[in-house]
């Protein structure tokens, strides 16, 4: 299993204490300074069953630079929000967490990471 994280996140300090309490085996990743390329962000969206627009954090400065409050939410612009996600992680709602099994959760609660080790 691999974690998106940043390490001044409070949500992600949570996860990855909760991780370590359950022995899980885990890799880090601090995706700010190792950002997704825009086909890891669309390989993550398909395992979380979701779409950009949904992942991203709409109130940090480079949302209100991009204007992204304004960006239609349809099929026809998915390409140019994941192109904005990778170029701007900091757009990237977090933690996120890929199983082993191709499930990916979003891990703001301890039940969301909960439910990634109860993965088969």
């Amino acid at each position: 299993m691999e974690i998106w994280i940043n390490p001044a996140c409070s949500k992600c300090s949570s996860a990855l204490s909760l991780l370590d309490a359950e022995n899980a085996s885990y890799t880090v990743r601090h995706y700010l300074t190792d950002p997704p390329t825009a086909q890891e962000m669309e390989e993550v969206l398909r395992r979380l069953g979701l779409e950009p627009w949904d992942i991203a954090r709409t109130n940090e400065p480079a949302a209100a630079e991009l204007g992204l409050a304004s960006w239609p939410r349809e099929a026809a612009h998915r390409d140019r929000w994941v192109e904005a996600l990778a170029a701007h992680p900091t757009l990237i709602q977090r933690p996120i967490i890929t199983a082993d099994d191709g499930s990916a959760v979003v891990g703001r609660s301890p039940e969301t990471v909960r439910s990634a080790l109860r993965q088969p």
